[in-house]
Formats: structure tokens, C-alpha cells, sequence
């Protein structure tokens, strides 16, 4: 399993989908999802819905990872060919400058003032976004344009993934939440012949970056008995972050969030974190538990949905949050497979998922 994740984690990566921009990302994922599932649709946010019924009676279930990453798009081109740019979702000014760009498909980078030239003032700022500029190796306009860059061209970080030696861990630019891409679509082909009681909808959600906009239309659209949503997760293990803020860390299992988000606005249901731990611990599978103030995943907009769905997620530590070197282990990819097999497997024989 490993190779095939580490394989789909790759091909993932290579395909550039800022949120509002995940055309070619729908594109790939409804061609490998058609050949495993019963259904394959899309809708007009550009969700994709993948259905697959099991052998006999049971609930429904739905997994959500999302298919944006976090990026830019141009807002001008000026009249020597220069582009500035607007940030799309948490894009950090610090980790822009001087960076190699995609502009669409064209080339480009961010520009950085010469050292020499920077007075002691401007050697201890950083640049805010709207200072900031990329340069296509246009000279003109008219030559930016005739390249293909227009007002609205998504910009996203010139890179892809990388594997350490020893072959465990991954950098990349886009591993939230392709990691999360590739459980879902590992499962699916794991379970597609498998003897499960229920349904089962997995969705690659859109704009989860910007708000989190395409999980709760695909959750009123599916309406599940519950949901899990597969993302990646900030972890600590680093000398900047300490125990006390991050107690988590990379190769040590899925990290449940059971609080999520400023002021504890995304809890889990009992229900749900009672599966969690509970199918963790039969199957003697590692996790890690964790209250996250820093954020939240589609969870928190499929337990909106419709008349309220019980919903959780299975998040993936990765260190060095919204950066071009995002780094993963994909040992605790392997254990959410294996998770999330078991939940799929068992989830007949859950009686209820009513809140008390």
C-alpha cells in the first residue's frame, strides 16, 4: 500500500488547483473515481461525488477531502509586464518573496528588492502582498498577456512533492489536503469489492481554503446518517512549537481534533469520536487526540448542513503549515486507510447516530 499511496500522493501534487480554480484537479479525480464506483457526478461548485453501495443494508456514510490548495491570482499587469497578485486562502506574505511561481502554466517569480539597495528598515520587514510583484520575463504588457496571463490567472508555488531518504517522508507545496485526496482515493479502491452494509459517498470537496464553501453544498446534496471529513492538521515535534501548544507529531498516527477552530466552535459529537477511538483501539491502530484552535476542516460545515449531520474528521499531521514545504509521513496515511476501512467494514452495526 505504501508505493500505491506514495504514487497517487505524487500525481496529486503535480496538479495545480487553487480554490475557484480546481478544474483540472475535478477533471482527474472524476476520470480514477469512475472506475471504482457505482456513480461519478460532479456539481456546479465543482464537487466530486463518488457513490458506492454496499452489499447490504446499513447507513450512509460520507468522506470528504478537499481538492483546492491555497495559492493566488493576478489582479494587474502593469505596463512593463509585471504582475501583481492577491492572495487566495491562508497564503502567508513572509513565504512569498523571492519564490518560484506558476502563473497559470507559465513560469515566473516574485521579486525581491536587491539586498544591497535595502536600507536597514526594510531588511527587518517583511513585504506585504500588495508591495509584491512577479516577474514572467515579460517586457511589456502586450508580451505578459500574449503569454497567456490575464487579470484572474491563478498563481500558485512552482513545486512538487519531494521524498525524503528512507523513503516515510514527503514536502510539497500542496500536501494539505492532497494527502487527504489520496486516503480517500486509496479507501475507495480498497472497499469497492469489499462486503460492506450501507453507502458510501466519497467527495472531493471545492474552496475549503476560502471558507470551507463546497462541503456543506455537497452535504445538503448527500445528506448522510454521518461524516468524516480527511484533511491534514498543524503538528508540533519542531523546535518552534512547543508540547504545550502541539503535542502531536509526524509518523505517530491520525490526529482526531475533537475541538476545532477560535473559541471552540466545532466539536465532535460524542457519536462520532466514540467510532473514532473506539475502531482505533480494536484494530490497535495508532492516533493522536488534540483541541485545535488554529482552524477548521469541512467538519464544521457538514455539521451545519441539512437538519445537522453528525460529523468528525481524520486529519494528517503535517508540519510547516500553508508553506511550499509542507512535510507528511506516510506511515500515518497508511494507518487512516486502514481506519477508515474498518469504520466502512463495521459501520452496519452501529444502532444510532443520534446525539443522546
Amino acid at each position: 500500500m505504501r508505493t500505491a499511496l506514495m504514487n497517487k500522493l505524487t500525481q496529486l501534487c503535480s496538479i495545480r488547483a487553487v480554490s475557484g480554480h480546481e478544474t483540472r484537479m475535478v477533471e482527474f479525480l472524476r476520470r480514477q473515481f469512475s472506475d471504482l464506483a457505482d456513480e461519478v457526478l460532479v456539481d456546479g461548485m465543482g464537487n466530486v461525488f463518488a457513490r458506492l453501495g454496499g452489499r447490504t443494508a446499513g447507513p450512509k456514510l460520507m468522506l470528504a477531502a478537499h481538492s483546492d490548495q491555497i495559492g493566488a491570482v493576478v489582479r494587474w499587469i502593469d505596463d512593463d509586464g509585471f504582475l501583481r497578485f492577491e492572495r487566495v486562502g491562508g497564503t502567508l506574505d513572509s513565504l512569498l518573496v523571492g519564490r518560484k511561481v506558476r502563473v497559470g502554466d507559465i513560469f515566473g517569480v516574485i521579486g525581491v528588492k536587491p539586498g544591497h539597495y535595502q536600507s536597514a528598515e526594510e531588511r527587518r520587514k517583511v513585504p506585504t502582498t500588495d508591495q509584491l510583484y512577479i516577474d514572467v520575463g515579460a517586457d511589456s504588457r502586450e508580451e505578459a498577456e500574449h503569454m497567456g496571463v490575464e487579470i484572474g490567472t491563478a498563481v500558485t508555488y512552482d513545486d512538487e512533492l519531494s521524498i525524503f531518504d528512507g523513503g516515510r517522508r514527503f514536502c510539497g507545496a500542496a500536501v494539505d489536503d492532497r494527502a487527504g485526496c489520496a486516503v480517500m482515493w486509496q479507501v475507495l479502491q480498497h472497499v469497492a469489492d469489499a462486503e460492506f452494509g450501507g453507502e458510501l459517498w466519497a467527495v472531493a470537496t471545492v474552496q475549503e481554503e476560502v471558507g470551507l464553501r463546497g462541503a456543506g453544498v455537497a452535504a445538503e446534496r448527500v445528506r448522510p446518517d454521518f461524516a468524516l471529513a480527511l484533511d491534514t492538521i498543524p503538528c508540533g515535534g519542531t523546535p518552534d512549537v512547543s508540547k504545550d501548544q502541539l503535542h502531536t507529531e509526524i509518523g505517530e498516527g491520525p490526529v482526531f481534533a475533537l475541538v476545532s477552530g477560535a473559541r471552540g466552535r466545532a466539536s465532535v459529537p460524542p457519536v462520532i469520536r466514540d467510532l473514532l477511538v473506539g475502531t482505533a483501539r480494536r484494530h490497535q491502530l495508532p492516533y493522536q487526540r488534540v483541541i485545535f484552535s488554529g482552524g477548521n476542516n469541512d467538519a464544521a460545515a457538514i455539521q451545519q448542513a441539512a437538519e445537522g449531520i453528525p460529523a468528525g474528521s481524520i486529519t494528517l499531521p503535517r508540519r510547516y503549515s500553508h508553506s511550499p514545504v509542507e512535510v507528511g509521513d506516510i506511515r500515518d496515511m497508511e494507518a487512516a486507510v486502514r481506519l477508515l476501512e474498518a469504520i466502512i467494514r463495521e459501520m452496519k452495526e452501529i444502532d444510532s447516530f443520534q446525539y443522546a
